[in-house]
């Protein structure tokens, strides 16, 4: 019995390590000025060519870190943006690609009901740092999505560099 107990005390404590190392999780954030700066980029490019809009950034939990609704953008763009942004971090993809998926194979229409937030309507992109997706910007506003989609890019590539 005295050769089992070192043998088995070692055991325990490898299983100890390896047990609390499985506890936590760290992940890449967007920092709160970045997300205001994306808001701001997405916001002005629209004013460019003469679209008020609302910029919503959220982070990878799909919660609002940023919202900016431009003088005389539509009271509804401020939701619109904010489940378009819900929807591309959520999905991982654009919403432009989700609403094209739907409208393509009418069997993937549930998806639009999974939750409430969702949104399938252009104008959501995520944000992806390292290959890693850390949060999503949704544009809601200009007249067409892929015009929402274009500010959101613009602001993306400003921000980002």
């Amino acid at each position: 019995m005295k050769t089992l107990a070192p043998q088995l005390c070692l055991a325990f404590s490898v299983f100890a390590a390896s047990a609390s190392a499985a506890t936590t999780v760290t992940e890449t954030q967007l920092a709160s000025g970045t997300a205001f700066e994306l808001a701001q980029a997405a916001v002005a490019q629209c004013a460019k060519d003469n679209y008020a809009v609302t910029a919503t950034v959220v982070d990878r939990s799909g919660r609002v870190l940023a919202q900016l609704r431009q003088n005389n953008a539509g009271p509804h763009t401020l939701d619109s943006s904010r489940k378009k942004a819900f929807t591309a971090v959520s999905m991982k993809q654009p919403t432009a690609n989700l609403m094209t998926l739907v409208n393509d194979k009418p069997l993937m229409a549930p998806l639009k009901d999974m939750d409430d937030n969702l949104l399938f309507l252009a104008g959501g992109l995520p944000v992806n740092i390292n290959n890693q997706v850390v949060a999503a910007i949704g544009v809601g506003g200009a007249p067409g999505g892929h015009l929402d989609v274009a500010c959101a890019e613009a602001a993306i590539k400003a921000v980002l560099k």
